[in-house]
Parts: C-alpha cells; sequence; structure tokens
C-alpha cells in the first residue's frame, strides 16, 4: 500500500487527491525527475511546456518533503546573507543570486495565477526582532538591501509598529515585506503537479530510485521498474535516502516541526496578526507563524539538528506559542507534526551538475518556497536553452559536512548547541 501522508494540518486540508501509480517495466523519457515537490514539479511542468518528455519518479507521495509540511513563507534572498555570499562569490555574482531570489517570488505567484492554483496566497511577511542587537541587526539589513540590492518593498518597524500589527510584547522591531507572502504549500505542490500532469508529465508514485547508472543516456532503477533518459533533474532535497552520497554529504536533514491550533475565527486571527500577515523572528534557532486562510494559527519552529522530535510535540509546540501569544493559552492544538529541510555548512544553495546529463539542486536551508520553484526552472531552462543563470551556483564553494552520514549528526549538534545560547544573550 502506498504510505499516507503525515498526519497534518496541510494533509487534512489538501483541496485534490492526485493518486498515481507505481512504475512496472521498462521506460524511455527525454527528462526523469526524481522527487515531487516544487523543485521536481516546476521543472517537469517547465520541460514538458517545452516540449520534452518527462517522466517523474517519487518515492513516497506527491509533496512529501518539505514541499507538503513546510511553514509555507515564501521570503526575498537565500538562507545565507548576501554579506556572506558576497564573500563566497564576488559582488556581482553574489548581485545576481539576489536578483534570481528576487525573479522566484515573481515566479511563485505568476505559477498561481497562470496556472490557478488555490494555495491561499497571502502578501506580506515581516522578519521580527526581539532584543537590542536584532534592531541593529535589522536596521543594518534593511538598509543594505534598499541601498545596494535595490529593493525597494522594506519597511522598517519600530517596537510600537511591530506590536500593532503582530499582538505579542515580545517582539521589538520588524522588518516587513510586501512583496514576500505565504501559502498553503501542499496544496501548491498540487497545483503544479496538475498543470504538469495536463501538459503531459508522466508521474510514478511509491516508486523510489534506488540507483542511477550514469551514462548518455542515463539509466534509472526503482524497485519494479526502469527509466532510460537523455537528462536527469534530482530533486530529492533532504530525502535523497544514500541515492547519490557526494550529494548527501553536502547537506544535513534538520528536523522542523508546526503545529495547527483549532480554527479561532476571522476577528481573533486578524488581532494576533494584522492583514494576515507572515513573522519569522532572526534568531538563529527560529520561531515562524501565521494564520491559515481557515483561520488557525499555525505555529512552527521547535528545529531539531539531532534527528529527534521533541518529547510530547504537540505540548512542545503549544508551549511555545503561548510563549510567544499567551492570549492563545486555551485554544486546542488540532495538529502538530514535523519533517526534514536539507541544510548546507555556509547556507547557501547547492545547485550544480553530478554528470554532463544529471542535473541536483538542494540545500535550501528551509527558505524553499519559492526558492525551489526558481531550482526546477533553472535546470528545466539549462537542458532546453542555457544554463547562463544555473551556472552562478557552480561557483558557490560547497564542504561536506564533517563525519559523513554516520557521525555529521552528533558533530553538528555540538556545533549547534553555540548558537542555541547564543540566542538566549
Amino acid at each position: 500500500m502506498k504510505p499516507k501522508h503525515t498526519n497534518s494540518y496541510y494533509a487534512a486540508s489538501a483541496n485534490q487527491q492526485l493518486d498515481f501509480p507505481v512504475l512496472k517495466g521498462a521506460h524511455k523519457a527525454d527528462v526523469c525527475v526524481i522527487g515531487s515537490g516544487i523543485t521536481g514539479a516546476t521543472a517537469a511542468l517547465e520541460l514538458a511546456n517545452r516540449g520534452f518528455k518527462v517522466i517523474v519518479l517519487e518515492g513516497k507521495r506527491i509533496g512529501w518533503g518539505a514541499s507538503g509540511r513546510s511553514g509555507g513563507q515564501a521570503i526575498f534572498g537565500w538562507a545565507s546573507e548576501q554579506s556572506t555570499l558576497e564573500k563566497l562569490v564576488g559582488k556581482s555574482d553574489a548581485r545576481q543570486l539576489w536578483d534570481i531570489s528576487v525573479d522566484a517570488l515573481t515566479l511563485t505567484k505568476a505559477n498561481i495565477k497562470k496556472y490557478n492554483i488555490d494555495c491561499d496566497w497571502r502578501d506580506g511577511m515581516v522578519h521580527v526582532g526581539l532584543k537590542p542587537r536584532h534592531d541593529k541587526g535589522l536596521r543594518a539589513w534593511h538598509d543594505d538591501l534598499r541601498e545596494n540590492y535595490d529593493y525597494h518593498s522594506l519597511e522598517l518597524w519600530d517596537k510600537t509598529t511591530t506590536q500593532e500589527n503582530i499582538a505579542s510584547d515580545r517582539y521589538t522591531s520588524g522588518m516587513f515585506d510586501s512583496n514576500s507572502g505565504h501559502l498553503h504549500p501542499l496544496n501548491y505542490t498540487l497545483g503544479l503537479v496538475k498543470a504538469a500532469k495536463e501538459a503531459g508529465v508522466e508521474f510514478f508514485e511509491h516508486s523510489e530510485c534506488k540507483k542511477i547508472e550514469h551514462g548518455d543516456p542515463a539509466t534509472l532503477f526503482t524497485k519494479d521498474g526502469t527509466v532510460e533518459a537523455n537528462h536527469v533533474v534530482l530533486a530529492c532535497n533532504a530525502y535523497m535516502d544514500g541515492l547519490e552520497t557526494k550529494l548527501e554529504n553536502r547537506v544535513m536533514p534538520v528536523g522542523t516541526y508546526v503545529c495547527a491550533t483549532e480554527p479561532l475565527g476571522e476577528e481573533v486571527t486578524g488581532g494576533l496578526m494584522k492583514n494576515h500577515i507572515a513573522a519569522c523572528d532572526i534568531n538563529f534557532v527560529l520561531d515562524y507563524f501565521r494564520c491559515s486562510g481557515d483561520h488557525r494559527m499555525l505555529f512552527g519552529g521547535r528545529v531539531s539538528y539531532s534527528g529527534m522530535a521533541p518529547f510530547n510535540l504537540e505540548k512542545a509546540m503549544q508551549s511555545r506559542m503561548v510563549d510567544i501569544f499567551p492570549q492563545l493559552k486555551g485554544a486546542s492544538i488540532d495538529f502538530a507534526w514535523g519533517g526534514n529541510v536539507a541544510i548546507t555548512m555556509n547556507r547557501a544553495p547547492h545547485f550544480g551538475r553530478l554528470a554532463p546529463n544529471v542535473y541536483f539542486a538542494q540545500g535550501f536551508s528551509g527558505h524553499g518556497i519559492a526558492a525551489t520553484g526558481m531550482a526546477g526552472t533553472l535546470m528545466a531552462e539549462c537542458i532546453a536553452t542555457t544554463a547562463e543563470r544555473f551556472a552562478i551556483f557552480d561557483k558557490i564553494p560547497h564542504m561536506p559536512f564533517p563525519g559523513g552520514r554516520l557521525f555529521r549528526t552528533p558533530t553538528l549538534v555540538l556545533a549547534m548547541s553555540y548558537f542555541r545560547i547564543r540566542d538566549l544573550l
């Protein structure tokens, strides 16, 4: 039997049920995509629209990974700061990477409109600070993006304005972006998959790729079948599961968790978060939250670098939420769930080629709702026309996590202890 989606608010509120067969027998395609999240679905859709025959292999269910579980916030930039990217690739290429990230937001909103995807898109997202150090950092960030990157959809909020928009006395400042926003990630993914299917893409679920025999063409093996393809797109991110060790060693699967309250009503949620914006604090180990289309509070955080979910996840998430919003003390939690995102050592995205005809995109580091769609588009662009934009990402150096798959987790847990302590200062 095919596995069910995790017991999340998103799965419970999915607005369509897509069901695809298991791959059996021998197949041929121009392109085989591994992974059916936003990255894989967008790549498949773009390529099908350009006339390519595309097969998508999904090991579990459509949108199984972060594309169906995440916080749903679509944000400018990358998980690594622009100052970090400038040091890694220089100011000129860092600027191109920035522009691509802004284009990713445009692409997300354009796809929603073009394919009539019902996914509760809302404009507006704010990064919030909790202490003087954060206030200073947000001001510097705001000024840098406006002055050096020509990004003018930002507003800097003082303590009063921040608390007028978010009904919590914890926050001391905010940097609001009207261009960013949030959505129902699983419904967005399902909408992309539906559009790709209508464009001619063949999807197969419960068809985990066990092995890639590289060559021209490449051959991909599942338990019950094979796909021979001229090009391969790896869109696995945190769920590579040993398929390509060279890639897997350069990311770390990190657990992140979300809870959803009972429906609170529009008056309550509107009072908690004005204009239904999304928010994220700027701690290293951060909280992120927003209200759903049916007026629940969706509160995320409790990042786990050990791979172990918090004990009694529902109560742990509720406690963290009530610490920010005491007025929700009596609200019941209807859903609490988690999943993995893939982080890189430098938090910069890891895109490239594993072989001349094998492309990959991973390491979105928790910043993937918009960026994953752009990653899929860039890989499709590279296959169909030009590698110009995709090639910029090759310039970003990526080191493997020390210790390999076996020991990288305890090594990172020790390193993250420093940042957890720093968040308290």
